[in-house]
């Protein structure tokens, strides 16, 4: 009744109002999203796909791609695991410190990713670091090289997946996973059988939203990275780079992308989105 009452006033909304609220919505769409993405492929194809395809294959570039990739591939399973297991305690069980501990997983949405980076140069930095210099005697280069950026941006994405999973198993509750316990059911044939298929699709949404940050994260890792051009550049850091340098084409090429990712990511959100809308409905019927 309340639905159908604000759905009432909503349709008794004046025409013109409606019109402006749409063509306001449309505006911003197409000035902040539809009109930077064509600039960046007017400026990456602009000398032709010739050129674009050699700032690719750039040695630097083509370094800078496989970092990325390498980073986001050991990053993505490392905060899928723990961040199901942190939705599981946090929503299947009541412990003291519970909130606290959900509090902690909100901080890397709050700490700007320069800050995190300036916190792990303190940690591990290799001379004046609180570890650092351990780890260095020990032969392990935490900064300055690939482990940092990976340490960096395991930190930055670390809430995507729990904060995804944790009100969607909260919602669910324990009882499915109760009766497949009393049933004879083992923890892991549980896990499989029961929770999994029901947090499927929060599970691949929060997958994807840390698989783009993992790949466009630039504040935390251009800390942490030490800038060394062909070893430690991560694509969004070698874009920097090619642009202070004036490389516009070449800048615009690898950012090209960046945008690809951007786009696929904005497309399988969209994808998954409706799908968990569709199970909700399906749920509620």
């Amino acid at each position: 009744m309340a639905f159908h009452k604000t759905f009432q006033k909503l349709s008794d909304t004046p025409v013109l109002f409606r019109f402006l609220a749409g063509f306001a919505a449309l505006l911003i769409v197409f000035l902040f999203l539809v009109l930077p993405l064509w600039v960046i492929l007017k400026e990456a194809f602009g000398h032709g796909v010739a050129v674009w395809y050699g700032s690719i294959s750039d040695p630097d570039t083509l370094s800078a791609i496989r970092l990325t990739l390498l980073t986001a591939a050991i990053v993505v399973p490392l905060n899928t695991v723990f961040g199901v297991i942190m939705a599981w305690a946090l929503s299947k069980f009541q412990f003291r410190g519970r909130t606290f501990i959900i509090a902690l997983i909100d901080m890397p949405f709050t700490v700007s990713p320069v800050v995190a980076g300036l916190i792990f140069i303190l940690l591990l930095g290799p001379r004046n670091g609180w570890f650092g210099p351990w780890f260095e005697s020990k032969g392990i280069h935490l900064v300055f090289s690939t482990p940092g950026i990976i340490i960096a941006t395991l930190f930055v994405t670390f809430p995507f997946v729990a904060r995804e999973l944790i009100p969607l198993m909260r919602e669910q509750g324990t009882e499915e996973e109760q009766a497949a316990l009393t049933l004879g059911a083992g923890p892991w044939q549980m896990f499989r059988r029961v929770t999994l298929p029901n947090i499927k699709w929060g599970l691949l949404y929060g997958v994807i939203l840390c698989t783009a940050r993992s790949i466009g994260e630039f504040g935390a890792v251009s800390v942490v990275s030490g800038h060394i051009r062909g070893e430690t550049n991560t694509m969004p850091l070698h874009v920097e780079i090619l642009y202070n340098e004036y490389s516009f084409t070449a800048a615009f090429a690898v950012a090209s992308l960046l945008s690809l990712v951007a786009v696929v990511t904005i497309v399988l959100k969209s994808l998954l989105e409706r799908r968990m809308n569709e199970k909700e409905s399906v749920n509620e019927h």
